[in-house]
This record gives structure tokens, sequence and C-alpha cells, in this order.
């Protein structure tokens, strides 16, 4: 996406001087959820945006889908794992 579409109505536009001195809330603002563009000279040089929230998922989840994975034949697998890597440390 360019820039200027971030300026238009998604994101507030601010000078590096302002992040500078606003720096508290400015991070407040993005953490609540809104992205910043900032801009030096008249340039945007850089975007702050608030990171995706971690998503947790409890180990019985994934035991469950561990029990209704397939079946993998060890030595296949080995035997395919050796066809494409190379095993010498030779180099």
């Amino acid at each position: 996406m360019c820039y200027i579409c971030y300026i238009g109505g998604m994101a507030r536009s601010i000078t590096q001087r302002e992040l500078r001195n606003d720096s508290g809330a400015v991070l407040r603002e993005v953490q609540a959820g809104r992205a910043v563009v900032v801009t030096r000279n008249g340039v945007p040089v850089a975007e702050l945006r608030p990171l995706a929230p971690r998503r947790f998922v409890p180990r019985a989840a994934i035991a469950a889908a561990a029990r209704g994975a397939p079946r993998i034949d060890r030595r296949r697998f080995r035997a395919d794992l050796d066809a494409i890597v190379r095993q010498s440390l030779d180099g």
C-alpha cells in the first residue's frame, strides 16, 4: 500500500519532532490500535502500527490435533530425507 492511502484516512501522519517530543502519547495511540505514519521533512519514512496479539493455544488442543494427524512411516520418512539431504560433513 502506498503511504498516501495511510495518510488519507487509515493512519495519522506525524512529524519526526512530534514523535520525539510526544513518544509516550504516540505509542499509547498505536497500542490502542491506530497506525501512525512518521514523516521527515514532509516525506513519509516509517509506519508505527500495533502488533497482532499473540494467540495462546492450549496444550490439550495441540495434543488433540496430534492424535488426529496421520501416522508417518519412519523408515519411508528417513529414506525420503536421505534422498534429498546431503548427509556428509565435508560440505
